[in-house]
């Protein structure tokens, strides 16, 4: 076994008995001796002002169909609590998920599960969503979680506070390649492989990924610790998702709707999320929180840059796609259902009086085009296809298109309509997403007048453009924000989370780095904070 935790909190996933064995993947995966009890510890999520979805995982001696049952309570003792129960078993991995409504606004409470032995879970803090006079709010946000990277100080970071109210995950939330493949060998830290030692393409090698990811004692610390809003990016399916098919899906590798379905239903399982794919979330009267869906339900096929490089004269091929398929207003990244519902949601939260709407996208939003010489800063011993994308990065800005056609820079058509509906509703949008590994603060326009901020995450473990870049990132940052406009700040060379402070005149991002990711270690500090004053969609 490879993962440093203990063994016996790793188990085993899927069907158990020698018939789990035929399952396609689960007889290659090295997995550790089968244990009992609650394995993965607890989970909060779903948060609501009266009600909270709480999340455990529990295999019975024989590991059959179990009742477990969830006490919930304003003090530690537990004399006065509330709860539910439920069944589980082996057809949903032994994870157990119960809403437990007659909550109160804004308080915290403990929760525990008791099985049907009389034994308990560990005890985790939960926040109900906050009543209609919060006068703030301050929520973590993280995105992308490689185990193989390094240690996930982020997540241990923010369990240690005491001024959260919430965490945020936008997705990448596991990764599914085999070992050694992303991080390769030499970035891959030996003690972080994560089961099954081998790619994930169906259920039970996707249950044991996310078992491998939640077996994280810092991993179980944020979720003990605080609510969770969870949502998919690509990597819970694999790379470059999109509603056909995905970079990292070949044709030898099965049905790709039958993987679609394996990776969402792990998904469902292991998280503490709900059946609806996006939704809002009321904090009180100062914000709306809208989960949403952009990779695998609706997404369009994304470009391949590398595909311009096929033809006789790639500028040409450039240009002419830059003027006709790229303005393409059928491109989608949310899907006409989810642009309508957005549209309308971002409406009614202005009309109730709400201060501040707030997106969550997978990937970044904000126009990113190649500075000149962007050549020059890559190490001397870069792979080929970071010099690959480079040279393409560089050649797409010539043409006046982005260097990442799998953002929103790829659809410009489905941005201009979701920043317009948003300008329509008179919003005070902030846009918080993730995907790109590097820490981002953006003015977002539309039609020449401001739409909103975005504030980007950095990755929590997984590698920026440090990985392939030798020169100075305080260069690299500078760059960047000459070339693009509604670029205003960016770090390219350090892991951590966001911090966002809502308050009814002010939206405050601070952007938190560790000190590493390397190694087991605490140490953590704001290495910048950007504001915005209600009623400007533009940072201060």
């Amino acid at each position: 076994m490879t993962l440093r935790i203990d063994r016996r909190t790793f188990v085993l996933t899927g069907t158990l008995g020698i018939g789990a064995l035929t399952i396609p993947g689960f007889a290659r995966a090295m997995l550790a001796d089968a244990a009992g009890g609650f394995t993965h510890g607890v989970a909060s999520g779903e948060p609501g002002q009266d009600s909270m979805l709480f999340w455990t995982r529990y295999v019975p001696p024989g590991g059959g169909e179990a009742k477990v049952r969830v006490e919930v309570s304003e003090t530690s003792d537990f004399t006065k609590a509330l709860g539910g129960e439920t069944v589980t078993g082996p057809w949903r991995d032994h994870t157990a998920k119960i809403t437990v409504a007659g909550l109160k606004p804004g308080t915290r409470y403990f929760y525990r599960f008791v099985a049907p032995d009389g034994s308990f879970s560990p005890v985790g803090r939960t926040k109900t969503l906050p009543g209609s006079r919060a006068a703030s709010y301050k929520m973590a946000i993280f995105s992308c979680s490689n185990l193989a990277f390094g240690w996930f100080n982020a997540y241990g970071h923010a369990a240690r506070r005491t001024d959260l109210d919430l965490a945020v995950h936008l997705g990448d939330y596991i990764y599914e390649y085999a070992p050694n493949v992303y991080p390769n060998e030499t970035a891959s830290i030996a003690a972080r492989l994560p089961q099954p030692l081998a790619e994930c393409l169906h259920l039970a090698d996707y249950r044991l990924r996310y078992a491998s990811y939640r077996s994280d004692p810092d991993c179980q610390a944020l979720h003990a610790a605080l609510p969770m809003l969870v949502q998919t990016d690509d990597h819970e399916y694999a790379n470059d998702t999109w509603e056909g098919g995905a970079q990292n899906h070949q044709a030898d590798e099965g049905d790709w709707m039958t993987r679609r379905l394996a990776a969402e239903q792990a998904w469902h399982e292991w998280m503490p999320v709900s059946d609806e794919p996006w939704k809002a979330y009321q904090i009180g009267g100062l914000a709306t929180f809208f989960r949403t869906e952009s990779r695998a339900l609706a997404r369009s096929r994304p470009t391949d840059p590398g595909d311009f490089f096929k033809a006789a004269n790639p500028a040409a091929a450039m240009i002419a796609f830059r003027d006709g398929e790229w303005r393409d207003s059928s491109r989608t990244m949310l899907g006409s259902a989810q642009e309508a519902w957005l549209s309308a949601a971002l409406a009614a939260s202005v009309r109730a009086g709400t201060h501040w709407q707030v997106t969550g996208f997978g990937t970044i939003m904000g126009t990113t085009l190649s500075p000149n010489g962007a050549l020059a800063w890559l190490s001397p011993d870069a792979p080929k296809y970071a010099r690959d994308r480079v040279v393409a990065g560089e050649a797409l800005a010539k043409a006046g298109l982005p260097f990442n056609m799998d953002n929103w820079g790829g659809y410009p058509a489905a941005r201009a309509r979701f920043l317009k509906s948003a300008q329509a509703a008179a919003a005070n949008l902030v846009v918080v997403c993730g995907d790109s590994h590097n820490g981002w603060a953006f003015d977002l326009g539309q039609d020449g007048k401001p739409a909103g901020v975005e504030f980007a995450g950095q990755g929590v473990t997984s590698a920026g453009f440090e990985a392939t870049f030798a020169a100075d990132p305080k260069v690299i940052a500078a760059a960047l924000v000459a070339r693009n406009p509604e670029l205003k700040w960016c770090d390219t060379s350090r892991r951590g989370y966001m911090a966002l402070t809502l308050t009814p005149e002010k939206a405050s991002n601070d952007w938190v780095f560790v000190d590493t990711v390397t190694k087991s270690d605490p140490g953590a500090s704001v290495g910048h904070t950007a504001t915005v004053t209600r009623g400007r969609n533009v940072m201060a």
